[in-house]
């Protein structure tokens, strides 16, 4: 679906044009058109494919969709593909922009994803002087607006890391952390396929050889690769601190249980020592003096209850019971 075709010129918009205009603006010396669609149909890229004479591979990643991201160079045309990464409860929402720059065109296609980039068009029109750079600059502006995303959901998955550990030391519902962890785990994982590949593929446009689509920007992509380091710094710390999380909470249950067993065994013991007296003197021999003594029953109570009240003060003392 056509969502805006735009013709731009000396860092100036010209027009919202019509498909069928783009070949006489990119004929203008000095104008580019960026068009951009939302879950494009085979029908529509092929169009755009004839309209910008687009590279065969580029365009048949575009149409299959699913890639990794990436920065492929084809000449003078850039092929592009980001990860748009959104919330969407539990599990994040990962949709896919490819983008297709060349000094005459800038295509973008969004597929699977709710967020649009009207803001980054309303940026580019505000910023004339930097819009001269042409369609380099655009490519600049849709990839800072996909990487400014990530820091938000970053930060979400963060907090909500800080709360899964007060739990934990809270002793609450250790099972419930466990998997709320592997969620949180999964969700970085996900940032870390959008983010990782991306950081290798923007640092080819600045310094030493660069596309010339891109020429002159070189400050511009800096600035996105060194936002990247900072999100994969901070992804690969909160994966630590996940892996540290789960050892804490599992050594929480295993010191719960320890617990537990030792109060058992404690109970076990008080139980134990009367019911070994009581099974001495409940063996039928018939030579036992203390079944003969006034005073024996009282005794072996007696003896059962003091022995039961030492081991009781030894345990509590030990912190068993």
């Amino acid at each position: 679906m056509l969502v805006n075709c735009v013709a731009y010129q000396d860092g100036k918009k010209l027009a919202d044009i019509a498909q069928s205009e783009i070949h006489d603006y990119i004929a203008r010396p000095g104008c580019f058109v960026w068009v951009a669609l939302r879950d494009a149909t085979d029908a529509e890229i092929d169009e755009m494919s004839r309209e910008f004479d687009l590279h065969p591979l580029a365009v048949e990643d575009a149409r299959h969709g699913h890639q990794r991201p990436k920065i492929e160079e084809y000449g003078d045309e850039l092929f592009t593909v980001l990860h748009v990464v959104e919330a969407g409860g539990e599990e994040l929402q990962v949709g896919e922009v490819s983008i297709f720059t060349s000094p005459k065109c800038v295509l973008s296609i969004r597929n699977r994803t709710e967020q649009g980039f009207s803001s980054v068009r309303t940026r580019c029109e505000h910023e004339p002087a930097l819009l001269r750079h042409g369609a380099g600059y655009v490519l600049y502006a849709l990839m800072d607006a996909v990487v400014d995303r990530y820091a938000p959901i970053l930060d979400a998955i963060e907090t909500e890391i800080e709360t899964i550990e007060a739990r934990i030391f809270a002793n609450k519902s250790p099972r419930a952390n466990i998997e709320a962890l592997y969620y949180a785990k999964q969700k970085l994982l996900t940032l870390k396929h959008a983010v990782g590949p991306l950081l290798d593929a923007v640092g080819k446009l600045y310094g030493g050889r660069v596309p010339q689509v891109v020429a002159g920007l070189g400050d511009y992509f800096r600035d996105v690769y060194d936002h990247l380091v900072r999100l994969n710094q901070a992804l690969d710390s909160l994966r630590d601190t996940v892996a540290t999380a789960l050892q804490v909470n599992l050594g929480m249950i295993t010191l719960s249980e320890n617990e537990t067993t030792k109060r058992l065994a404690g109970y076990a013991a008080l139980v134990a020592v009367p019911t070994m007296i009581a099974g001495v003197y409940g063996m039928n021999f018939k030579h036992m003096p203390e079944l003969d003594w006034e005073f024996g029953y009282p005794f072996a109570v007696w003896v059962m209850v003091l022995l039961d009240v030492i081991l009781f003060w030894r345990f509590r003392k030990s912190g068993w019971l």
